[in-house]
């Protein structure tokens, strides 16, 4: 019999409960959509497909194809982004109470590819790279602006993962605001710095790749592993091995060696998981912490193979029904 315990992510200080004789092997967790691995066909018109992008429509960065014809990676305005750049930043009271400002930010789309039937997981790994080099590059463009002091980099993938398009694509939004939820994981790498002089996010490292009973791979620059107290199945994170706090302090030499790690991770889970649906984020420094040395920046990679429920939204605590050394052992298997 295997037995549940609660676990304790050292980093963010949050529990989850691996629940593993609530499911069995790791194999029942298959995208079940279909029982092949293709990408659906669409023929709809699609405004991201290089046909349809009008010589009008503002492009903010563009990457020119490998081959050297046309494009390979662009990033467009959101046409329908949640922030907006020409309203002034200004808190006022809504009553004598409430705190409000205008919904100032940018939000943008990085279409990875002119093709519209592929994804990541299928991409040479120039390929990707392109696209992580989109990603540094209107990052640091973005956090030039004095205004936006935090940033992230996300990507949706598949319909329970809120995409709305299948076209490969990835989202940037800056806010003039630090959400609570990064403010409170700030808190707690300083707490740990504060108490054992060191880095979490670099003890994790240093004790993962030591260990390697949750690792699912690595280079000369960057660590993949399932942590220990993983929330959901098959969650991921890849984290650079040299201390580094903030995403745009990656040089060249890093920016190829994450995308060549980010395309392996994403093709295991597509073939070993029969493509399912997964979101990730590229969690980095707000922008005043980006010297700190507590702080460690990280891909988060999460399928969606699992529902949050009535216990998770109530407490706070995820349930993931799996063990993470057994979802390694299987991403893996050859």
């Amino acid at each position: 019999m295997t037995y549940n315990n609660i676990r304790l992510n050292r980093a963010t200080r949050e529990w989850v409960i691996c629940a593993p004789n609530r499911q069995g092997r790791p194999q029942e967790f298959l995208n079940r959509k279909s029982s092949t691995i293709v990408e659906a066909k669409s023929t709809e018109p699609c405004p991201f497909c290089a046909h349809s992008q009008q010589p009008s429509e503002k492009i903010l960065l563009e990457i020119p194809a490998l081959s050297g014809n046309g494009w390979q990676v662009r990033v467009v305005p959101n046409k329908y982004p949640v922030l907006s750049a020409d309203v002034a930043i200004k808190r006022s009271l809504s009553g004598v109470y409430y705190l409000e400002l205008p919904g100032y930010g940018h939000h943008e789309i990085v279409i990875e590819t002119p093709d519209h039937n592929t994804t990541l997981a299928l991409m040479s790994v120039p390929e990707v790279e392109a696209v992580i080099d989109a990603y540094y590059q209107r990052y640091m463009e973005l956090m030039r602006i004095r205004e936006n002091l935090w940033m992230i980099i996300f990507r949706n993938h598949g319909k329970s993962a809120g995409a709305s398009m299948q076209h490969p694509h990835s989202q940037i939004i800056a806010t003039p605001i630090v959400p609570r939820h990064r403010r409170w994981h700030e808190d707690e790498a300083q707490r740990y710095f504060d108490e054992w002089g060191r880095c979490a996010y670099c003890d994790m490292l240093e004790f993962e790749e030591s260990e390697q009973l949750r690792v699912v791979g690595g280079n000369e620059h960057f660590l993949a592993f399932i942590p220990f107290a993983a929330e959901v199945p098959f969650e991921v994170w890849i984290l650079p091995k040299r201390h580094q706090s903030d995403f745009g302090a990656m040089t060249k030499e890093h920016r190829s060696a994450f995308a060549d790690i980010l395309k392996n991770i994403l093709a295991r889970l597509y073939y070993k998981l029969n493509n399912p649906d997964y979101n990730y984020a590229i969690i980095t420094a707000a922008r005043y912490k980006i010297e700190e040395p507590q702080l460690h920046w990280y891909c988060q990679i999460r399928p969606r193979l699992t529902t949050a429920a009535g216990f998770e939204i109530g407490s706070g605590i995820s349930i993931n029904p799996s063990l993470p050394e057994v979802d390694a052992l299987f991403l893996n298997e050859n």
